[in-house]
């Protein structure tokens, strides 16, 4: 009898032993495939590293990249000297900038979606009173948008400019100037160009803008950001230079009348998804960049057409449109997990509603992750349940969720990660998401809520050190961790 047991303990029927190894091989193929890691490891010491000493103005590059429609692509404040002299209100700074950076946002989706009958500037007689934030030096301003050096017109006059996802218009201070902020370069004479080239009124261009006006035949323009800020000039033409390439006949803005937090750059390189904007009009299918730690004096590369095509080991997720706002690129996001658990958040919170609103952008210029509130709130929940061995902070600004991580090498926190359509995931990193604030060891989970039914942005600080791709022939969104 026992020899009998033995044997049938030994021997399971062939079928049961092969479905037996098929689940045994399934189940944590599948969850490896869905989730992340539970947890990853935080570098105290090197991230205090960056924050001892606020970045200096480094020297101007002069390499070019090798690809040619590439650009290079600096943190702000690597080329711009900071006023401050600690790090605890370089971030305060940076964050009173992101905050009207996201109002700037929200405002234009608002007025998209509930058009209003606001008086343009161009129709002001424009004086100081008129403005609706105070004026600002630009370079005393810290944020974590990032440059690129761009030649204007022919021959071709090195400036830099602040890229920018969420905007469309292309745009220049000029002079002559009426009023101009400070930027770091000489400002652009459109009658040292060649190639600059006024655009009639009823070009196609001219009647792409949202904010236009007549001045004998010629087309003016007016964008304004929701948050003080604006440019207001003529409407032209111009060749811009990309290294060894060049583009021609690109309608960029040259303003006269310009106001707001640019922050020492002559202007803004519109990379949305609306027609007139830069990828539009150089009629490219796909750019790509990756952001650089904001506080190091690295650069990475602004790449457009075939050399920004994703790799075979990004995650994609969808690029979806918003009919009712053409600029923004969103993405198709369906939740995000914790220490490997997906959070109970509804899909909903991630979608745009048949009005237009809600949803979830990618954007270069904020920096700080933003969710609406019940979808932050589930997350932070979650975060603060598996950091109870580490001790609390107060908060800082928009930040609710600090820790006191001072006298400690690193951290192993719950890791944090986005997901997708198809089970897809991207696990970022402990640094992309727990920032130090100050250099005394204070660390603050970087996401911050956006209030109810509002606009999901992922911002550049989730961003840093992963290339970002947006193929719009093939509706994609891809990220490739580590591909700067």
């Amino acid at each position: 009898m026992a020899e009998a047991f033995n044997n049938h303990h030994h021997h399971p029927p062939k079928q049961l032993l092969l479905f037996s190894l098929l689940l045994l091989s399934l189940v944590p193929l599948s969850l490896s495939r869905s989730l992340p890691s539970q947890t990853t490891t935080l570098s105290v010491f090197e991230s205090l590293l960056k924050t001892q000493t606020p970045l200096t103005a480094q020297p101007i590059p002069t390499t070019t990249p090798s690809s040619p429609l590439s650009l290079l692509l600096h943190s702000r404040d690597s080329l711009h000297q900071t006023h401050h002299t600690d790090y605890a209100s370089l971030t305060l700074s940076r964050l009173t900038r992101d905050s009207a950076r996201v109002r700037s946002l929200q405002s234009r989706l608002s007025l998209s979606l509930h058009p209003t009958n606001l008086k343009p500037l161009l129709d002001q007689d424009l004086t100081q009173s008129d403005l609706e934030g105070p004026i600002v030096s630009g370079t005393s301003q810290g944020s974590g948008e990032y440059f690129s050096r761009l030649g204007i017109g022919r021959p071709p006059k090195p400036l830099f400019v602040v890229l920018d996802t969420g905007s469309d218009v292309t745009w220049v201070q000029c002079s002559p100037c009426t009023d101009c902020y400070q930027q770091s370069d000489p400002l652009f004479d459109p009658s040292s160009s060649s190639s600059y080239s006024p655009l009639p009124c009823d070009s196609s261009q001219c009647h792409s803008l949202d904010v236009s006006a007549c001045r004998n035949g010629s087309c003016l323009y007016q964008v304004s950001y929701g948050d003080g800020s604006y440019t207001v000039g003529d409407f032209a033409t111009e060749s811009l230079t990309l290294g060894p390439s060049s583009a021609d006949r690109i309608a960029v803005g040259c303003g006269h009348d310009n106001e707001g937090l640019f922050v020492g750059a002559a202007g803004l390189l519109g990379l949305g998804a609306g027609p007139l904007s830069f990828p539009s009009q150089l009629k490219v299918d796909a750019f790509s960049y990756c952001l650089v730690d904001r506080d190091s004096s690295a650069s990475s590369t602004l790449d457009f057409g075939a050399s920004a095509a994703a790799d075979a080991a990004a995650v994609s997720a969808p690029l979806m449109r918003n009919p009712k706002m053409e600029t923004f690129y969103y993405v198709g996001m369906t939740g995000m997990s914790v220490g490997g658990e997906l959070l109970s958040i509804p899909a909903s919170l991630f979608a745009v509603d048949e009005a237009g609103e809600g949803g979830v952008i990618v954007d270069s210029g904020t920096a700080v992750t933003r969710l609406q509130t019940e979808a932050y709130g589930a997350l932070r929940d979650a975060f603060k349940r598996g950091t109870k061995g580490l001790p609390a902070a107060e908060g800082v600004a928009l930040f609710d969720t600090c820790y006191d991580l001072s006298g400690r090498e690193s951290v192993e926190v719950p890791t944090v990660a986005f997901h997708f359509p198809g089970g897809k995931s991207l696990p970022l990193p402990a640094k992309n998401y727990l920032i130090p604030v100050n250099s005394d060891g204070t660390f603050c989970f970087a996401f911050a809520p956006t209030g109810t039914g509002g606009l999901s942005i992922i911002g550049n600080v989730q961003q840093q050190g992963t290339r970002v791709s947006f193929d719009r022939a093939n509706s994609l969104v891809s990220f490739s961790p580590n591909k700067c």
